[in-house]
């Protein structure tokens, strides 16, 4: 039996889901058509930044955003900009403020630097070297990228095994800012709320999306439109998913019930 066998007992109509290690793509389940991704998106413009900052077009600690803030604290969601306005609503650096407005002054900086349009940039940077003919980002680049579980499973092998930016991946999962609380969209307040560069790190949060077996250094992101994508590194296995019903109580329920059975 396998632990995606679970999945078909979601009270869901379409949910495709995959095991991924270093080499590709070890099981999987559900058809492979293209479905919103939204948050995850946020680990697409991620990489895209961190490409920017690796070619030197961008620094992580330059002004971006809101005054006082920078590209770092735009991307570890402590720029204290609101969730999806301009309003300031905490000193950069003070509060885990999540925040869509934040990752859409990322994109329009990093533009100032690179001419073109974000999807363009995304495009080049991330999805065409990966391989991800399937994805394409449609609306905002914190929340509107669309694409197929074959794509998600590929972005999950490249955080494995990173080739784009190799150097900086190690900072970019690593704690920003540490010791910094705030609310965890769909969990509740977590203190810290531990954030890598546009990476979500679990750490000891409880409760979470992901599973008990994860280890504390399991990073990823989940989207509203029931989606996800972690990779523990310590078990060297990542876990994609995509479904057509949004994020509520049935998938904080049954994820980290998934994620434990992937694991164990």
């Amino acid at each position: 039996m396998s632990a995606l066998d679970l999945v078909s007992t979601w009270p869901v109509t379409t949910a495709s889901v995959a095991v991924v290690g270093p080499e590709g793509v070890r099981d999987r389940t559900g058809p492979d058509d293209p479905l919103p991704w939204a948050s995850v998106t946020k680990l697409l413009t991620a990489l895209t930044v961190l490409v920017a900052v690796d070619k030197g077009d961008v620094t992580l600690d330059e002004p971006a955003g809101p005054e006082g803030s920078t590209v770092r604290h735009l991307l570890a969601h402590t720029s204290g900009v609101a969730f999806d306005d301009d309003t300031r609503v905490a000193a950069p650096g003070r509060k885990r403020v999540y925040s869509n407005r934040g990752f859409e002054y990322l994109a329009d900086f990093v533009l100032t630097r690179t001419g073109g349009t974000f999807a363009e940039l995304l495009t080049e940077s991330v999805l065409r070297p990966l391989g991800m003919g399937g994805t394409t980002l449609e609306g905002s680049p914190a929340a509107g990228a669309r694409g197929p579980l074959s794509d998600l499973a590929l972005l999950g092998q490249e955080l494995l095994d990173p080739s784009l930016v190799p150097d900086l991946m190690p900072e970019a999962v690593s704690v920003q800012f540490p010791g910094v609380s705030g609310v965890l969209p769909g969990f509740g307040r977590q203190d810290p709320n531990d954030w890598g560069l546009g990476f979500e790190i679990r750490d000891g949060k409880s409760p979470h999306w992901t599973g008990s077996r994860n280890s504390p250094a399991t990073f990823g992101h989940f989207g509203r439109s029931g989606t996800f994508l972690w990779v523990d590194p310590v078990a060297g296995l990542a876990c994609a998913c995509l479904t057509d019903r949004d994020f509520g109580e049935w998938s904080a329920e049954v994820w980290p019930v998934l994620s434990d059975a992937v694991l164990g």
